[in-house]
């Protein structure tokens, strides 16, 4: 039953901070993003953001982002209706970068594959 609802306060915080990124938070910097998951503690005091920043300067947008937590936990505050607020730690995702990284290294094999293949033709 507990780990039930803190899925379901995991999948409410992440669509409300996306909103409130969208929406609420003037910083350009902070308008390309993807929340790949949120982790709520069982008890429901922590959850951990983990969110993506596409492109570069994935630091700054960090900071920014980090500047822009005050604000974005008083607005989750308003909006949700639960018993205790959690804090709000955002982690930056790095495992969509790494992905891509895997994926370039597998074309890179195919390609001097393929290479190999039509020289000895």
């Amino acid at each position: 039953m507990k780990e039930q609802r803190a899925e379901r306060v995991a999948e409410l915080i992440k669509r409300e901070i996306s909103v409130i990124l969208l929406y609420r938070v003037g910083d350009p910097r902070l308008k390309r993003f993807t929340i790949t998951q949120v982790k709520v503690s069982p008890d429901l005091r922590q959850a951990k953001v983990f969110i993506y920043f596409p492109g570069t300067e994935k630091k700054e947008k960090y900071q920014a982002l980090q500047k822009a937590t005050g604000f974005i936990k008083n607005e989750l505050a308003l909006r949700l209706r639960i018993k205790f607020m959690p804090e709000i730690i955002f982690v930056m995702d790095e495992t969509m970068d790494k992905a891509f990284q895997v994926v370039e290294l597998l074309n890179q094999m195919e390609r001097e594959e393929d290479g190999r293949e039509t020289g000895d033709n």
